[in-house]
C-alpha cells in the first residue's frame, strides 16, 4: 500500500492535536513548525480533514484547530479516507462483472486481493490517533531525557 505525502501529514496533524489541543485550539504554524510539515500544504490538509468532519477550526486571535472526535475513536483509516477518498473498495471482478466476463488473473487473483484489502483495512481501522499520539509521547520522552540533579 502506498500512503501520500497528504495522508502522512494528516496523521501528524491529528497526533499533534490529539496532545496539544485538549483544551484550546492550535494554529497550523504551530503544528507546522512541531512536526516538520510546510504550512500551505497543511493548510489545505486541515481544511480537507474539516470537510470530513474530523477536526474543526475557530476563527480569531485565540482560534485553531481542534479534533472533532475523541482520540481513541478516531482511526488511521478516517483519516486516509477523507484525505483519499474510497480507498477500499471491491475488487474489479465484481464492479465489471455486469460489463464484460473477468480475465484469467481476476478470476484467479480477485479474491486474494479482496483478502488483503479486507487485512489492511482492519488493520488501519484499529489504530487510533490516540495509540499514535502516545507512543509520540514516549519517543519523545526518549529523545529528551530529563535529568534531575
Amino acid at each position: 500500500m502506498k500512503v501520500s505525502k497528504r495522508v502522512t501529514y494528516g496523521i501528524m496533524a491529528a497526533v499533534d492535536l490529539a496532545i496539544n489541543a485538549r483544551e484550546s485550539p492550535v494554529q497550523a504554524r504551530a503544528i507546522a513548525k512541531r512536526q516538520g510539515i510546510p504550512v500551505r500544504f497543511l493548510e489545505q490538509v486541515l481544511h480537507a480533514l474539516k470537510n470530513a468532519e474530523l477536526v474543526e477550526s475557530h476563527r480569531g486571535a485565540q482560534g485553531g484547530y481542534l479534533l472533532s472526535r475523541e482520540p481513541s475513536s478516531l482511526s488511521i483509516a478516517d483519516i486516509l479516507e477523507a484525505l483519499e477518498g474510497p480507498v477500499f473498495h471491491r475488487s474489479s471482478v465484481r464492479q465489471g462483472a455486469h460489463d464484460r466476463s473477468p480475465a484469467k488473473p481476476e478470476l484467479l487473483l480477485g479474491d486474494v486481493w479482496d483478502q488483503v484489502q479486507q487485512a489492511e483495512r482492519k488493520v488501519l481501522e484499529g489504530i487510533t490517533v490516540e495509540r499514535l499520539a502516545t507512543h509520540q509521547q514516549t519517543l519523545d520522552a526518549q529523545q529528551n531525557p530529563m535529568y534531575h540533579i
